[in-house]
This record gives C-alpha cells, sequence and structure tokens, in this order.
C-alpha cells in the first residue's frame, strides 16, 4: 500500500468519515454515495471491515478536475 502526502492530489475515489461534511467543498469534491449505508443485506450482516476492524460507515468523494 502505497501512503500520499496531503499536498499530492488524489484523483480516485476515497472514502471519508461523515465528519467530512462540515468542511466538504462542492467546488473542489464530488460526492457518490455511502459505502455499507446497510448493517444488514437481508439476514446478512453487511459491515466495513478494514485490517480485521470494524468501521464507521465512509463517503464515497471524488476530487473534481479543475477547468
Amino acid at each position: 500500500m502505497q501512503e500520499y502526502l496531503s499536498r499530492e492530489k488524489c484523483s480516485g475515489v476515497m472514502g471519508v468519515p461523515i465528519t467530512f461534511l462540515d468542511k466538504y467543498n462542492p467546488e473542489q469534491f464530488e460526492i457518490l454515495g455511502l459505502a455499507n449505508s446497510a448493517r444488514y443485506l437481508g439476514n446478512y450482516p453487511c459491515y466495513t471491515i478494514i485490517d480485521g476492524k470494524k468501521i464507521y460507515n465512509r463517503i464515497l468523494i471524488r476530487r473534481r478536475k479543475r477547468q
């Protein structure tokens, strides 16, 4: 896995915590949707897991291209 410095540009989809909405700038990022918006799909549990740990839902965003 490669780490990116904050000054580097990310052009792919990113999952951010819901607290991102406080800082959201629609001119800079577009919101694509939610990762794992349900805890269950039918009778089956549905969780976001990273490194074996359950995490909270994420908002999926992508950097807008400069015009």
